[in-house]
């Protein structure tokens, strides 16, 4: 038992945020970091407890017993933010805790959490957090185009082998050879075209020899004649400033937005917009279709990419991704990106 308080001493005196234990509005017990707090600040506790007062009251109601309030409303925590030494060069901001450790005895602690400290644990989060959504993005495309070499072009070439493989019978006459040779090429034919179509989704080469906008114009030809809806491309960017990375995203977006609006939207009409300015370059993919409640969409929808992917891709290389749609009214996708 002894060896457990000393356990609980060293880690409330070691701990990295300040720690200050109240009853009855008076302070009672301090951590070192809090002690220091006070004595470098000229800190108050008494201050310390009337914002954390005042906050309670505007939360929840205008009684005037800070500490039955927080426990009508049956809550034993909540954070409110406060920033320390205003006056100084650098302020100190901090997340203030208040949570109650004793109902009957009205004891409450005061916990001040660094909010820097916070944001960069939320922001390792959000890393996390978007490394998987990438992954599972990665992983995705993969099965897709393992399932589309296994079914598609290894069954074409299968295909092929096994008329080679008929021509070794010498009972064919002039006739029946020429129209198997026909079938076998036809069957090669369809797998070229296929393995060229793959390519093309996979990495188009005109993104790497002529850049982003002949490679939207390639691109937007093909799905036209495909599928017959009018696809047009527009804009005055020059995107040579833009790294190959940006470049890649801004394609995969394109590429996933129209073929969304092919899919879901019933377009007419679909416009990529490709436009610099002074210091960032926007794409704009616009559809007159059916829009939809975008809302309901934000999350991961088992489309290829889905909402959420191409907005952590984006969001990978420092840009913007926005969606502007509403039932009826046909979608707006805008990707923003910084240049130099």
């Amino acid at each position: 038992m002894l060896e457990t308080t000393q356990w609980i001493n060293e880690y409330f005196n070691d701990s990295s945020d300040a720690i200050m234990i109240f009853k009855d509005e008076e302070l009672i017990l301090s951590n070192q970091i809090a002690k220091d707090l006070q004595h470098e600040l000229n800190l108050n506790p008494q201050y310390l407890v009337e914002v954390a007062d005042s906050s309670v009251k505007q939360k929840f109601s205008p009684t005037d017993n800070c500490f039955s309030c927080i426990i009508q409303n049956k809550m034993k925590e909540i954070s409110i933010p406060i920033t320390l030494a205003k006056k100084m060069p650098h302020p100190l901001n901090y997340f203030m805790i208040y949570n109650i450790i004793d109902q009957d005895e009205k004891v409450f602690s005061l916990t001040l959490k660094n909010r820097g400290t916070i944001d960069r644990m939320d922001q390792l989060a959000q890393q996390k957090k978007l490394t998987q959504y990438v992954n599972r993005a990665y992983e995705k495309e993969r099965k897709r185009i393992s399932e589309d070499l296994h079914d598609s072009i290894a069954q074409g070439v299968y295909s092929a082998i096994m008329g080679v493989r008929r021509l070794e019978n010498n009972q064919f006459s002039a006739e029946e050879l020429n129209e198997l040779t026909t079938v076998i090429e036809s069957q090669l034919n369809d797998t070229l075209t296929e393995v060229k179509e793959m390519a093309l989704d996979i990495r188009p080469s005109v993104l790497d020899n002529f850049g982003l906008f002949a490679a939207l114009k390639v691109l937007a030809k093909r799905l036209q004649e495909n599928s017959g809806v009018t696809i047009n491309v527009a804009g005055n960017a020059n995107t040579e400033k833009l790294s190959n990375d940006i470049q890649s995203v801004l394609y995969r977006i394109a590429q996933e937005s129209i073929n969304n609006a092919l899919k879901h939207a019933n377009a007419d009409e679909i416009t990529a917009l490709l436009v610099a300015h002074d210091h960032y370059i926007t794409l704009e993919i616009i559809d007159d279709g059916d829009g939809f409640d975008v809302p309901k969409h934000q999350r991961f929808n088992g489309r290829s990419m889905g909402l959420m992917n191409m907005n952590e891709r984006v969001k990978m290389f420092n840009g913007a991704f926005k969606i502007n749609s509403k039932s009826g009214e046909g979608t707006t996708i805008t990707v923003k990106f910084p240049i130099a």
